[in-house]
């Protein structure tokens, strides 16, 4: 089968983009074939696929999924979710710039600004550990665990997907690459988790690392910077408006506090289009 696709990119965070095909079923694409095409060197390459479905609800434009580079499936996508209001915004402008979209994590509203600039509302945050999932009796602003022989503190929170957020001094020598895979797939979340590693820089401005849950660190996370400024809000430690800086570039994050809706702001840019035999 041939598919045409777009390759798409929010912050760095890459993404290889279809319309899903009518005979597919959605499920033509089986990790092996995810992985083999989300190689850097042998396949597309991408931090996640996204594939578009018709409406499943008549109030909005697509219904989305997302596949993780290691070919596993999962809810939300902050980052993909923009991209894909660009492109849907690029091929029905007479639409309008208000837009919304159907996924697994639920509805998504997003609005097109000028100069590229894409926001998406990502929805009110959940800090019940049932809604990520993890295994805690009740919410708490902070949480302790052992891992690799030390005991780290961190923030909980779901945004449609799981969120594990850390403070650090500094995200040059946060350590990712140890931390990150250790925490992501700890017992303590029986269906894994995001892992960020956040320096706050004052209360409007934060850097921010991720290391995404099935996809390794990446440029950017969306909601990873939702999550990130979710948690420090909820410990009294930013405002409601937040830059947060990602090795990718910077996103802005919109949050008034509990009970309310996190907007996500950023670029949003095609790279390629092509097309390739599945």
């Amino acid at each position: 089968m041939r598919i045409e696709f777009m390759k798409m990119q929010g912050l760095g965070n890459d993404f290889f983009i279809f319309d899903a095909p009518p005979a597919a079923a959605g499920d033509f694409l089986d990790a092996d074939k995810l992985r083999a095409l989300a190689d850097r060197h042998t396949g597309v390459g991408f931090d996640q696929a996204l594939m578009l479905e018709s409406p499943r609800d008549p109030r909005t434009r697509v219904f989305y999924r997302i596949f993780n580079s290691d070919g596993t499936e999962v809810e939300q996508c902050g980052n993909g979710a923009r991209c894909i209001a660009a492109l849907l915004y690029a091929r029905s402008p007479e639409l309008g710039r208000d837009l919304t979209m159907d996924s697994p994590g639920g509805l998504v509203h997003a609005r097109i600004g000028d100069g590229g600039l894409v926001s998406v509302d990502m929805g009110v945050p959940d800090f019940d550990p049932s809604s990520l999932p993890m295994n805690a009796a009740a919410p708490a602003l902070a949480y302790a665990l052992h891992v690799n022989g030390a005991e780290i503190e961190f923030g909980a929170v779901s945004m449609g997907n799981p969120h594990a957020v850390l403070r650090v001094e500094d995200t040059k020598t946060a350590p990712v690459a140890v931390f990150g895979p250790s925490i992501e797939c700890h017992p303590l979340f029986p269906q894994r988790v995001n892992v960020g590693f956040m320096q706050i820089v004052d209360r409007s401005h934060m850097r921010l690392r991720v290391y995404e849950r099935g996809a390794g660190e990446t440029l950017a996370c969306g909601t990873g910077a939702c999550a990130a400024v979710a948690v420090g809000r909820n410990q009294g430690l930013l405002d409601a408006e937040v830059r947060v800086d990602l090795p990718g570039g910077s996103a802005q994050v919109s949050w008034p506090g509990p009970g309310e809706h996190v907007w996500l702001s950023g670029p949003a840019a095609m790279v390629f289009t092509g097309s390739i035999d599945i």
